[in-house]
């Protein structure tokens, strides 16, 4: 049953981040124009920020295994992809309009300012959302023995999760929704995320507890008694 839980989170976290980043690069081009490097700077941040979140999940894994402490980083995260569309022009707009308007903007800037724009809009969320599958690994082994198939088996789930978002957001959801739309779905989906780990936290503790032990009926008792009286 972890497992299974467990496979569940990393596949969202996986498809989350994949849909991200494939409508990144269809939300920064209004800001930077339609360019290669818009496409690079997206790949390049979530690429950063999938070996931050891998990084920073294993180490708070290890001082703090248990999985509410996601929902520390997932709940804001959701919170803050619900507001990209409201947020977006404030943020992208200091980095184009620090460019004089009268002057062309420098070689340099043209190929950086999508990558600081994605990192404004996109790094946070999918570096907690990339704290998943280190927890998840962490949360499933038993024993240095199973630590490969542990692993693998995380890292599959959540690798299916991204194929998933590749093909749902490209074929489905760019074509059906807008893309305000989908930024506020996948928002609403970090925050279920982070409440799931909360429920599977709580889970783990009551799995946990040892059985309570029945209470002794009046014939067992007054056996007892018999018993140390003729001790």
């Amino acid at each position: 049953m972890t497992r299974i839980a467990a496979a569940v989170l990393v596949f969202m976290g996986g498809f989350i981040m994949m849909v991200l980043e494939i409508i990144g690069a269809r939300f920064l081009p209004r800001y930077f124009g339609s360019s290669f490097h818009v496409w690079v700077s997206q790949i390049g941040v979530v690429l950063i920020a999938l070996a931050a979140g891998y990084y920073l999940g294993g180490a708070v894994a290890d001082r703090w295994p248990r999985p509410s402490v996601l929902a520390l980083g997932l709940l804001p995260a959701g919170l803050a992809l619900c507001l990209i569309p409201e947020s977006a022009d404030w943020l992208i707009g200091g980095i184009i309009q620090r460019h004089p308007s009268d002057q062309p903007i420098p070689l340099l800037w043209q190929r950086l300012d999508p990558v600081l724009g994605s990192a404004l809009i996109f790094l946070m969320p999918c570096v907690v959302l990339a704290t998943l599958s280190p927890y998840m690994i962490r949360m499933t082994t038993r024993s240095l023995a199973q630590v490969g198939r542990a692993s693998g088996f995380i890292i599959a789930a959540s690798t299916v999760g991204s194929i998933a978002g590749v093909f749902v957001s490209g074929f489905v959801l760019i074509d059906q929704m807008r893309v305000s739309s989908i930024f506020r779905l996948m928002g609403g989906l970090t925050v279920l995320l982070g409440l799931l780990c909360v429920a599977l936290d709580r889970w783990l503790k009551r799995s946990q507890e040892p059985p309570c032990r029945p209470e002794r009926g009046a014939s067992e008792r007054q056996s007892v008694r018999a018993s140390e009286r003729k001790a």
